[in-house]
């Protein structure tokens, strides 16, 4: 009877571990909402498109983002004359990469777009679980906190807040980067407020598994202008 009791008792405590886990990363993502500008200001974003400065392996040139928010997502970018396009939208995705030998438009791996869907959100972690993402509390990892979001098509994303901001300032995931399986790392930074009353981070620096970077700078930046929905549209060999 004793031994039953104590089982109870285990399970009942780690039932209370996990419910105070998922209420701490809920108080953790609603510190992120209102650090950054609010729900209230959040929800008036429907769609973002940025202009930034982008450096590979020492060069650079223009990139353009354009978001319909929660909708579709894409980036256009041009370094050493080549232009590259990358679109992901509810439906489906497609890219043109001069780079990986594609100058024509080519839908996307299955895999990639499920890594990549993420994308069309313009804030990652505003209403994640609500989207359908499991999101959980890891604890700390130095001065960040530490989330787990399992998004629906089971792809596992690691985000870290500052534990006084309570910016997000990195993102990493699994990726497959020319052939490899790799991680992938997103670093946030200069954060400044927006005309919009948004706060943002104006540079943004991705790397693949320490062996290629790209680093993007934000020139201009712009909430709810029109976007033509034509543009997420694959274009026809």
């Amino acid at each position: 009877m004793n031994m039953v009791k104590t089982g109870l008792t285990f399970l009942f405590a780690m039932a209370s571990i996990t419910f105070i886990k998922a209420q701490t990363a809920d108080e953790i993502v609603n510190k992120y909402v209102d650090a950054i500008g609010g729900k209230d200001k959040l929800e008036q974003v429907k769609t973002v498109i940025v202009n930034n400065t982008t450096q590979v392996m020492g060069n650079e040139g223009p990139s353009t983002t354009q978001i319909l928010n929660g909708k579709a997502y894409r980036l256009d970018y041009e370094v050493n004359g080549q232009k590259s396009t990358q679109v992901v939208t509810d439906k489906g995705g497609w890219q043109i990469n001069p780079f990986m030998g594609a100058t024509t438009a080519q839908p996307l791996p299955d895999e990639m777009y499920k890594q990549s869907k993420g994308q069309m959100f313009y804030f990652p972690l505003y209403n994640a679980a609500a989207r359908g993402n499991k999101v959980e509390l890891l604890g700390k990892d130095g001065n960040s906190y530490k989330l787990k979001i399992t998004n629906v098509d089971s792809v596992e994303i690691f985000a870290y807040l500052d534990a006084t901001t309570y910016y997000l300032t990195k993102i990493t995931r699994q990726t497959n980067f020319m052939g490899q399986s790799m991680e992938l790392s997103v670093s946030f930074s200069n954060f400044k407020k927006t005309d919009f009353g948004i706060t943002v981070p104006y540079t943004m620096e991705i790397s693949y598994g320490g062996q290629f970077t790209i680093t993007n700078n934000i020139t201009k930046i712009e909430f709810n202008k029109t976007i033509d929905p034509s543009v997420f549209e694959m274009p026809k060999s």
